[in-house]
């Protein structure tokens, strides 16, 4: 039996062991930097920066997704972004992704949240196989843009000038 549920504070390691298995699966297994605490810290704080579901299958944890909310400026709402989606290669092909992203549906809904979204490496033909039989589609006409690390601090700097 399936079962999908908000992930506690408990869960954090567990949350941790998906998010590496996520990065071996994703072929960047050693550019995980988070920890435990990071993740109490920012989950389950006074000011939750992001959610995690677990789904268990028979009581096993068998995959994570992890989401935060975004904000629409034009549609004056907010939205779901779905930052990892991951089942462990045992549980696959048994509908579990396909239940936490209809239960992420279902909860934006709910919320009246204005769009579920999330990226997907252009590599992972399967899982955009999976994604547009679910109603998504790609946005070709927008490029993810990303600064970290040192440009990060150069921008920062910049703001104090």
């Amino acid at each position: 039996m399936l079962n999908i549920r908000p992930a506690t504070k408990e869960d954090v390691g567990l949350i941790l062991e998906f998010i590496y298995a996520l990065a071996e699966y994703e072929r960047e297994p050693h550019a995980v930097k988070a920890t435990e605490m990071d993740l109490l810290r920012d989950g389950f704080g006074p000011e939750p920066r992001y959610r995690c579901l677990i789904a268990e299958q028979d009581g096993v944890p068998a995959a994570f997704a992890l989401y935060f909310y975004n904000y629409s400026t034009w549609r004056g709402r907010a939205g779901i972004y779905l930052e990892d989606l991951f089942v462990k290669p045992e549980f696959r092909k048994r509908g579990i992704g396909k239940a936490l992203l209809l239960h992420l549906a279902k909860l934006a809904v709910e919320q009246q949240c204005a769009r579920l979204e999330w990226s997907v490496l252009d590599w992972n033909k399967p899982a955009i196989d999976f994604y547009e039989k679910m109603g998504a589609v790609r946005m070709s006409e927008w490029f993810i843009m990303r600064t970290q690390g040192k440009a990060l601090q150069k921008m920062a700097e910049l703001a104090e000038k």
